[in-house]
């Protein structure tokens, strides 16, 4: 797509505040439109296939289906779909997750509007975008001879579900947040305890903060 072309681009995002803040940014960009937006999994997938648009705004931290799950539906759908993850997390946290499951980039929510505006207008005319500090670690990651990591086995779900409970949350605060139920997030810890060998929760929390995959 030419820069130089009007790039449609849906937000899905469950902060209304944070979808505002998307648009004023965007605004200020003449090439570019918001078409579309939602704020949660389900509705981001019934109303992107409405939408038209070149670029889906992606917070990968949905109420009710994942961001990641939302991403490999679109994905499935529409292959050609350009697809922008936005989050709170560490880049290296989801980002590699993300490139996997065929994100176009991956972006935090703190980095600067110009960079949002760059990504946007990169991944719309077909490349890929990542910030420089990940392009290092991609880098780094491809250069190292490295057993894999015991929690890269972990499903998307048992991944986000580790780092819940790292960060200090209930198994039933992290089904309500997620909308499942108390005893799917109880299997999903119990199947990350066995793969990642731990006895327990603490364990758990201990391993995440060692690997810094919570702040």
């Amino acid at each position: 797509m030419s820069q130089k072309a009007t790039i449609r681009v849906f937000i899905a995002d469950d902060h209304a505040i944070v979808r505002e803040g998307l648009k004023q940014i965007l605004a200020d960009s003449p090439d570019i439109i918001v078409a579309g937006e939602s704020e949660n999994g389900l509705d981001a997938i019934k109303l992107f296939r409405k939408s038209k648009c070149h670029v889906m705004l992606l917070d990968i931290s949905m109420p009710d289906k994942s961001g990641i799950d939302v991403l490999k539906q679109v994905k499935k759908e529409h292959p050609e779909m350009a697809v922008l993850m936005l989050s709170m997390h560490r880049e290296d946290q989801y980002a590699i997750r993300s490139l996997k499951a065929g994100a176009a980039g991956y972006l935090t929510k703190q980095s600067a509007p110009k960079e949002l505006v760059t990504a946007i207008r990169q991944v719309a005319s077909g490349q890929k975008y990542v910030s420089a500090a990940l392009a290092q670690e991609l880098a780094a990651q491809v250069g190292e001879d490295h057993a894999t990591a015991l929690h890269d086995t972990l499903s998307d779900r048992e991944y986000q579900t580790l780092t819940m409970i790292a960060s200090g949350k209930t198994v039933s605060a992290i089904a309500e947040e997620l909308s499942l139920s108390v005893k799917t997030i109880s299997e999903y810890r119990a199947r990350l305890l066995v793969k990642m060998k731990l006895k327990n929760s603490a364990e758990l929390t201990h391993y995440a903060i060692k690997n810094q995959l919570i702040e």
